[in-house]
């Protein structure tokens, strides 16, 4: 048997925002001897586990979880340290012959992965970057996307409009390398083979998923969580504090809107969110095996992967 290939195989899970990706994620690991690797942008920093939603350590069950809670709120990690730190993980998991099962919706982070992107690991350069932030907040988001479009259209084709802090480090490559930042991220053959898991749900009932979602936050102490965030230093400004949720109540705590108004703005925020990360994992796209989350479905799942993935090579 050819222990190198299959030792070189790992399971993708993705799918919108209250899908259940972490639930069922850790019951999948429990079945097929897994490991879980987080590829949620928001899963890295410690402290802001409520507006997250990540998962407690009760909730993950036992079963081995990675890249959560790896970084302060003030740090900010660029997509070539997860992607370096990740890869690592990978490759550990792999060696005890377990399978990775990374779970997530930062599509940047998932397609990194599956397309064997090489990122530019420039150092941040804090001066700069305040320059760059300061004209974001003057211009705002749209009109900052505009400006990279200027001088790197390509890079707009991968990059989200509305995320600020991945146009604000596009420009800052540009600017100190005087190189697009589109060439310098290419892409290589990946080291590992995939399998992608896709979860979907009526769009109807992610909506009411997300409602609830939401209520239950406010219910175990989003606001707490915020206000001891911004005790400790962590201004709303801050790239961590971008996730939905954390910046609306951080204007409630300065007195600048109500709760009503920040549960409006979280439910608008995250079903556009929902519209945005469709756009990274397309119903149509070949390399997705989807399967409705409406009937439980990982026994077909845990079937699939047995079947058609994690196949003994010498038995095909």
């Amino acid at each position: 048997m050819s222990l190198e290939k299959k030792m070189n195989k790992v399971v993708i899970i993705v799918g919108p925002t209250a899908v259940g990706k972490t639930r069922l994620a850790i019951r999948l690991a429990k079945r097929i001897n897994g490991e879980i690797v987080s590829a949620d942008s928001r899963y890295i920093y410690r402290g802001m586990d409520i507006g997250s939603a990540k998962p407690s350590i009760a909730e993950r069950e036992g079963v081995p979880h990675h890249m959560i809670d790896i970084a302060a709120p003030d740090e900010t990690w660029s997509l070539a340290q997860y992607f370096e730190v990740s890869r690592q993980k990978i490759d550990e998991i792999l060696a005890r012959r377990h399978v990775p099962i990374i779970v997530g919706g930062t599509g940047q982070y998932i397609r990194a992965m599956t397309e064997g992107w090489t990122v530019p690991a420039l150092e941040p350069d804090p001066a700069l970057r305040k320059v760059l932030d300061d004209w974001a907040r003057e211009i705002g988001p749209l009109e900052l996307f505009r400006k990279l479009e200027v001088v790197d259209r390509e890079a707009c084709t991968f990059i989200d409009a509305s995320n600020v802090r991945r146009t604000i480090r596009a420009l800052e490559v540009i600017f100190s390398t005087g190189k697009k930042f589109s060439t310098l991220r290419t892409k290589n053959k990946p080291e590992n083979e995939f399998w992608i898991v896709g979860l979907t749900l009526p769009r109807s009932k992610l909506y009411a998923n997300v409602d609830q979602r939401i209520e239950e936050m406010f219910n175990i102490g989003l606001v707490e969580e915020v206000k001891n965030l911004l005790l400790k230093g962590c201004d709303d400004t801050l790239p961590s504090m971008s996730a939905i949720g954390y910046r609306e109540v951080a204007q409630y705590l300065k007195g600048k809107i109500s709760i009503d108004e920040v549960k409006i703005l979280m439910r608008r925020n995250t079903r556009k969110f929902i519209r945005r990360q469709a756009n990274w994992f397309k119903p149509d796209d070949p390399s997705i095996h989807w399967y409705s989350v409406e009937e439980d479905p990982l026994d077909e799942i845990v079937r699939d992967i047995h079947e058609k993935f994690l196949i003994n090579p010498d038995t095909k």
